[in-house]
């Protein structure tokens, strides 16, 4: 298979459509926001300031790219295929072996050439890191320099989604003098069209437009950052102007904004009750239906969320745009067919357990708690903090367990969430599923190549998931995203790899 994608249009413009100072403001003097002769600097509140020091070994790596600073070799659409970017090309030339073509011309913000040598080291360091960056883990994998622009990768077994596993932000490319010792300084140091010229710790970052980018240049003279761990603060930002596009509104904040500055983007992010298939009352397949049948998902998004999510017909929501659509399949259909008809949960004694970290949990505990008590259930609650509930869910010391999870990781793709949580051997099985129609489903899923045969084999998986009943989705998430109306494409990317593009700007 030959992928080629020649465009030398900037990452930024492939996106679909945080925070600022803790004092709440944004000041010129501070950020040194000022217009330029094509376009003013765009203000940004994040929820969260970086957690380590911006390396992009790190989750701190969706920050460097919604700032459009840091590029990978491969970036995805809004269906998660693969398209070129700092990689023009590839080639997969047998099961284990595949041949990266290098974009020419292009030039790190320090001046230093991009080249196949740049590549591997940025790789290479990503491999050899402790801890190992998510998208690698369990992935075995060597890359060497095969001439100034062609960079081999060999796998330790058959990984068709190689090229998805390179779009991950944790594997952006970065221009060797980044990398010094154990730390790496993005600080200058990326290829994107915009360039940090400086962080102050976690208070904020100043980025300025990188006139000598290999694609379209910014529209904006530059990015000034705040970080905003507070919603109210962040919201009050939107309101008073003193912030162009604001991360995660919260819902209680959302009244109080012109509906016109909000939008809705839908999260990859699914709210679950997981139950227990393994020891106690929901060993029984009938039971674990008449918990199914006893949920009531609209009353729950009105209640909790004050219908602000969408109702799960599967474990992947809108944020999967082919997702809906795989569910006309007959086969699909058919699958769903084959689960066990509900008993009678009248005196059936359960726990139930979630976490406070999210605001919304307790309560969504107490609405399921109700629904299934009005279906016989007697239900005994146990909330905590999550790290100190985690271990005794993933122990199958709970009967039924709501958890808040993402359902595609780095890769954009879902098939490690359906692995993770409910195969035999799956690191993060709450439900303590082990099922052979699963299992099986889920290696189709994980060997079929990225397109629409792998799409209809995750559809499956789903399938047949849903069918043993060990997991009940609720609801998928949104966020707001709040923007100025002096803001023009800013993107509004479910994965929350997008923010400020290239094409973003700031009307005067």
């Amino acid at each position: 298979m030959k992928q080629r994608n020649n465009r030398a249009t900037s990452l930024a413009a492939l996106a679909f459509a945080g925070v600022f100072g803790l004092t709440g403001c944004f000041s010129s003097t501070e950020t040194g926001s000022k217009s330029g002769a094509n376009g003013e600097r765009i203000s940004v509140a994040h929820m969260q300031p970086p957690r380590s020091g911006l390396t992009p070994l790190s989750d701190d790596a969706f920050k460097l790219s919604r700032w459009s600073t840091a590029e990978t070799l491969v970036t995805l659409d809004e269906n998660s295929n693969a398209l070129g970017a700092l990689a023009t090309e590839w080639e997969q030339t047998d099961d284990l072996n595949w041949h990266f073509t290098i974009r020419e011309g292009v030039k790190f913000h320090n001046g230093e050439k991009l080249n196949a040598e740049a590549v591997v080291n940025s790789l290479q360091r990503a491999i050899d890191a402790t801890p190992t960056p998510r998208i690698l883990n369990g992935i075995e994998m060597t890359v060497t320099a095969e001439g100034e622009y062609i960079v081999h990768i060999k796998t330790g077994e058959p990984d068709p989604l190689l090229p998805n596993r390179l779009s991950s932000p944790q594997l952006a490319i970065l221009a060797p003098s980044a990398y010094k010792d154990q730390t790496v300084d993005p600080v200058g140091t990326g290829t994107g069209p915009y360039v940090i010229k400086s962080v102050d710790g976690v208070s904020g970052a100043t980025l300025d437009r990188f006139d000598d980018y290999w694609g379209e240049k910014a529209q904006a003279t530059g990015i000034d950052v705040k970080f905003v761990p507070d919603g109210t603060a962040r919201a009050a930002a939107l309101r008073t102007g003193d912030a162009d596009i604001v991360e995660s509104i919260p819902v209680g904040q959302a009244a109080s904004i012109d509906a016109e500055r909000l939008t809705e983007v839908p999260m990859p992010r699914t709210n679950t009750l997981y139950l227990n298939t393994e020891s106690g009352p929901f060993a029984d397949p009938a039971v674990r239906a008449a918990a199914r049948e006893a949920i009531n998902r609209a009353q729950i998004i009105a209640s909790a969320y004050e219908d602000h999510a969408d109702e799960a017909a599967g474990l992947l929501g809108p944020a999967l745009p082919y997702a809906a659509g795989q569910r006309d399949n007959n086969e699909y259909k058919q699958i769903l067919e084959g689960r066990s008809e509900p008993a009678r949960g009248e005196g059936i004694k359960i726990s139930l357990g979630t976490f406070t970290d999210r605001t919304e949990l307790p309560e969504v505990a107490v609405l399921i708690e109700q629904q299934l008590e009005a279906a016989g259930f007697v239900v005994e609650q146990d909330v905590r903090e999550y790290q100190y509930i985690e271990a005794d869910a993933l122990e199958g010391k709970f009967d039924a367990f709501i958890l808040s999870r993402a359902t595609v990781l780095d890769s954009g793709d879902p098939v490690a969430y359906f692995a993770a949580d409910f195969s035999c051997e799956g690191g993060f099985s709450i439900s303590q599923l082990c099922d052979e129609g699963v299992d099986a489903a889920i290696k189709k899923a994980t060997e079929t190549k990225p397109g629409e045969e792998r799409q209809k084999a995750i559809a499956l998986a789903e399938a047949k998931i849903l069918s043993t009943d060990a997991a009940i989705p609720l609801l998928h998430e949104r966020v707001f995203q709040g923007e100025s109306e002096r803001v023009r494409a800013a993107a509004r990317d479910p994965r929350e790899r997008m923010l400020v593009t290239a094409d973003t700007r700031i009307d005067k």
